[in-house]
């Protein structure tokens, strides 16, 4: 069961212990994902560190009031309740799209937390990119329409394994994604995270935050595919304005890389933050 936190505006944030022994090393998700479906990457890193991830504000098991704002400025406050409640005053961090962006918008509030950072296409946008950003959120259209309810934990997982973007990921995830991302219901499971949560946070995007980032003084390792979507398109951006930052190149993969081969996230992980 994971440990709940009191965050900001009422927020209880739910927070796993992915174990290990050794220095703290934390694991932020993307959006509408969770702390557990890292399991996979941290299995590499627990003979390391010991690894922890937190499911952020409108996620997995944290509890968010209704009225809660969900901003991404505002998961850096989970980070830091985090922090705080196990007395942990320099962190790895290992973020993931929204989880990316979170951590250095926590390097940015507390610029001693983070030691060192590798983050795999942070959802942060350029100028460029505020407009797209700001018109017709198509994946909030389309969270909007997911669909939350399924027969059986194994009904879902075999409906994800076939589908687009889940079909190059690992089926370790997928489960882990399910099993800990779902609940249970007299006539099945229901996610967890539901449509509108997931909409509200796509529309909740920190649109200020690239022109923050020369204030970053932690080392960060900017990982991205070659899929063609603005998260890798815009990951050189995000590299060159951060002050002391290296990229990486997964030509063979998709936004959901660190779930497709979570041992290679697992090595660079390791080769940016020891």
């Amino acid at each position: 069961m994971p440990t709940l936190i009191d965050s900001s505006d009422g927020v209880r944030v739910a927070l796993h212990d992915l174990g290990g022994d050794g220095p703290p090393l934390l694991i932020l998700h993307a959006t509408g994902f969770h702390g557990r479906c890292y399991r996979a990457v941290a299995e590499h890193l627990v003979d390391h560190f010991h690894v922890w991830a937190p499911d952020l504000r409108g996620h997995g098991d944290s509890i968010t009031p209704a009225d809660t704002g969900l901003g991404w400025a505002s998961m850096a406050d989970d980070v830091l309740a985090v922090s705080e409640h196990l007395g942990v005053d320099s962190w790895a961090v290992a973020g993931h799209s929204m989880g990316g962006a979170v951590a250095a918008k926590t390097a940015l509030l507390d610029p001693g937390l983070v030691s060192a950072a590798w983050v795999f296409e942070p959802v942060i946008f350029p100028p460029t990119g505020v407009t797209v950003a700001r018109q017709g959120n198509r994946l909030a259209e389309s969270a909007r329409l997911r669909r939350h309810d399924f027969d059986s934990f194994d009904q879902a997982i075999e409906r994800y394994a076939q589908a687009t973007p889940f079909a190059l990921v690992s089926r370790n995830v997928i489960r882990d994604y399910v099993v800990d991302g779902f609940f249970e219901t007299d006539t099945g499971i229901t996610l967890k995270t539901s449509g509108e949560t997931e909409a509200r946070l796509f529309e909740g995007v920190d649109l200020e935050l690239f022109g923050q980032l020369r204030s970053v003084a932690a080392p960060f390792t900017v990982a991205a595919s070659r899929d063609g979507g603005p998260p890798s398109t815009v990951a050189g951006q995000i590299t060159d304005q951060l002050p002391n930052a290296r990229s990486v190149t997964w030509p063979d993969n998709t936004h959901f890389g660190p779930f497709e081969n979570p041992r290679r996230a697992a090595t660079e992980i390791l080769a940016t933050v020891l």
